[in-house]
């Protein structure tokens, strides 16, 4: 009895498969809605990616009465989300008890960066649900014309917070750049004003992954820009407009 029974219990599961596969229809990805959508979903990740994982290193030296002590070299590591006031370093001390004091680096730059993130997270989201939506229930896309409507809505929203994301991170790196250079921090340091104390640069940070996030920013905007066309074609605005031009176009021919 338990024979006959293990074939049927097996073949359960790629009945499933197929039912859950066998609707999607990979060949709409080649269609623009749909590969613009893949990028959207791509170019979501890299932009959190780039900024959420980003983490840099800025540092100083410093030589106290020239020659006569040994040079302090001091190193600080920054990154996401770039709530510079939290984090500490040491500064020498140059005086009889050469202790140490913890200073702090300036600045709060923690609002554009995690907005950029947030949105980057969201943007994943949406982007992966509306392809899903649109290969697997492509029909129940086409007849609600509601959603077609709320994609619109939903991705004419995505593009302007895009942009506005973009450009408030670019400023915000603007200012994490200037507030965690060596210049700053030597700057920041009362030790360095000394007469007999030389204070010289230290570790640069390298920015690069995050100017690659504001990059993606703007590539964000520019694909959720576009795509506001392909989904406005969907949407009953432009299902009425191409029956009345086609209207015009019959009645201009039975004139001639």
């Amino acid at each position: 009895m338990s024979e006959p029974g293990a074939p049927a219990t097996a073949d359960k599961a790629p009945r499933l498969q197929d039912r859950v596969l066998g609707g999607v229809r990979w060949g709409r990805l080649q269609e623009p809605l749909g590969f613009i959508k893949v990028l959207e979903w791509l170019f979501a990740i890299f932009a959190f990616g780039a900024c959420g994982s980003f983490s840099g290193e800025t540092g100083a030296t410093v030589r106290c009465d020239g020659e006569t002590k040994e040079m302090s070299a001091i190193s600080v590591q920054f990154g996401y989300p770039f709530r510079l006031y939290q984090i500490p370093f040491e500064m020498p001390d140059c005086g009889e008890e050469s202790e140490s004091r913890t200073l702090h680096l300036v600045g709060d730059f923690s609002a554009p960066a995690e907005f950029f993130v947030t949105l980057g997270v969201f943007s994943f989201l949406y982007a992966m649900a509306a392809l899903v939506l649109y290969l697997r229930f492509h029909s129940l896309y086409g007849e609600n014309k509601k959603l077609p409507f709320a994609d619109f809505c939903v991705t004419v929203c995505f593009a302007f917070f895009w942009l506005v994301a973009a450009a408030a991170w670019g400023k915000g790196l603007t200012d994490v750049k200037a507030a965690t250079r060596p210049a700053s921090l030597i700057a920041a340091m009362a030790v360095c004003q000394g007469q007999e104390v030389v204070c010289n640069a230290g570790a640069t940070p390298a920015m690069g992954l995050a100017n690659i996030s504001v990059l993606f920013g703007f590539i964000n905007f520019l694909l959720w820009a576009g795509n506001c066309w392909f989904v406005l074609k969907e949407t009953a605005w432009q299902a009425q407009a191409a029956p009345r031009d086609s209207a015009a176009e019959q009645g201009a021919i039975d004139k001639q």
